[in-house]
């Protein structure tokens, strides 16, 4: 079924009794031409990718849970491209350009809201930093602007601008960025992938991956083996355990990151915010709760959960640029499993193995690049050469030194 207004007058009508499933809920076949280990946000936009732009349809999605219930509905929304590095501007821009037809091509409604990302800056040398990031994006055909103290109160009235340890200088702003309903686009992507033959397969985890010799032949799992001539890995904070299946000691770290919501407010914010002297990021749901963010937790957890002292220093982060969330009561929290590389950026290449392509490492951009990351993986497994947007996300730039250190901070997953 075609979504339409004519469609939800009508089904209205019936009393809203008529809707199909969004996707089927098949058995697993006994083989495929690939097999995409993990159901959330990257496993499914490779799925529709690889039907779509490479006509290969006899392709199965393993997710050992829900659709739904990892990273992909386990963040707080923000999209954005406002990156420094080339390679990784230009691959987050590609990310943006989907996400702004992705309603449309999808026939389904996943809230893209470009209501603007601002960086707030605090001291002079961030400005210049902040400068340079701008002009580097405006280089690469990405929309930026530097924005001065009046111009941020002006957008954002309630920040506190007469904070004495973190005073508010002003902002890069960009105003393609915004955020999209995270669920949503699971079940788009859902969606589409199905309604182009693609088996989505729940509750079913990926115990062992069998080889012969130097070459993949398919996945153990907990509903039996699944034959395949390609297996291609977008597990998110899991990647390490699927690496360990294929004898790949991959440089990730797995942490947890939270994300909260408060309770429902009248209009407050029209766009998203982050804290320059902190790592804290804020914007507000259309039902009015501000959703937020920070650093992940310092130990190493595949536990969807958090501790006391990481949100408390979430919370400070907060208050020291939008003190009146103090008056607000926080309604709930939620852990997701983030998979850090050693410089921040993310990992997206064939391996040794023949026919087993690997997809991780995405630390905090995993949501962002959703559609980017599908449509190139598909690619890559399609063709079995990166396309150029990813030519610099292999494994082999740790053994020779390219890194790609976004935030200049060095190879301590922890700290990124």
């Amino acid at each position: 079924m075609r979504y339409s207004g004519w469609q939800l007058l009508k089904q209205g009508l019936g009393g809203h009794r008529g809707w199909p499933r969004m996707w089927r809920d098949p058995e697993p076949k006994p083989d495929y031409d690939v097999v995409i280990i993990g159901g959330g946000g990257h496993g499914l936009a490779t799925a529709y990718y690889l039907a779509r732009e490479h006509g290969v349809h006899r392709v199965a999605v393993l997710e050992k849970g829900w659709i739904g219930g990892g990273n992909v509905g386990r963040n707080t929304t923000i999209v954005r491209s406002n990156y420094l590095l080339g390679p990784n501007v230009r691959f987050y821009e590609h990310a943006m350009r989907l996400w702004e037809g992705l309603e449309q091509e999808l026939n389904f409604n996943t809230m893209v809201s470009q209501r603007g990302v601002v960086n707030l800056f605090h001291s002079d040398a961030q400005r210049d930093a902040f400068a340079r990031r701008g002009n580097a994006m405006r280089l690469a055909g990405v929309d930026a602007e530097l924005l001065d103290a009046d111009e941020v109160r002006q957008l954002v009235p309630a920040l506190d601008f007469a904070n004495a340890r973190f005073p508010i200088m002003g902002g890069l702003l960009q105003p393609r960025g915004g955020t999209v309903r995270h669920d949503a686009v699971a079940w788009g992507y859902a969606r589409g992938a199905d309604a182009r033959g693609v088996d989505i397969i729940q509750n079913c985890e990926v115990t062992g991956i069998r080889r012969d010799g130097d070459r993949v032949i398919g996945v153990e799992t907990s509903r039996g083996f699944i034959a395949a001539g390609k297996v291609a890995s977008a597990v998110a904070g899991n990647t390490s355990r699927i690496g360990e299946l294929v004898g790949l000691r991959l440089p990730i770290e797995s942490h947890v990151l939270q994300a909260f919501v408060t309770e429902g407010v009248k209009p407050l914010l029209d766009t998203v915010v982050t804290f320059g002297a902190g790592h804290f990021y804020v914007s507000q749901s259309d039902k009015g709760g501000l959703v937020f963010g920070g650093d992940l937790d310092g130990y190493n957890s595949y536990a969807q959960r958090g501790n006391l002292p990481a949100m408390e220093h979430v919370m400070a982060g907060g208050m020291a640029i939008l003190p009146v969330m103090g008056r607000l009561r926080l309604l709930r929290q939620w852990g997701g499993v983030m998979d850090m590389t050693m410089d921040g950026s993310p990992i997206i290449t064939g391996t040794d193995l023949r026919g087993f392509y690997l997809n991780g490492g995405w630390c905090y951009g995993g949501f962002k690049a959703t559609p980017a990351s599908g449509w190139c993986f598909a690619h890559l497994i399609a063709t079995g050469q990166p396309h150029p947007l990813i030519e610099s996300f292999t494994l082999e730039r740790f053994s020779s030194g390219h890194l790609l250190d976004e935030k200049g901070v060095g190879p301590n997953p922890w700290i990124q």
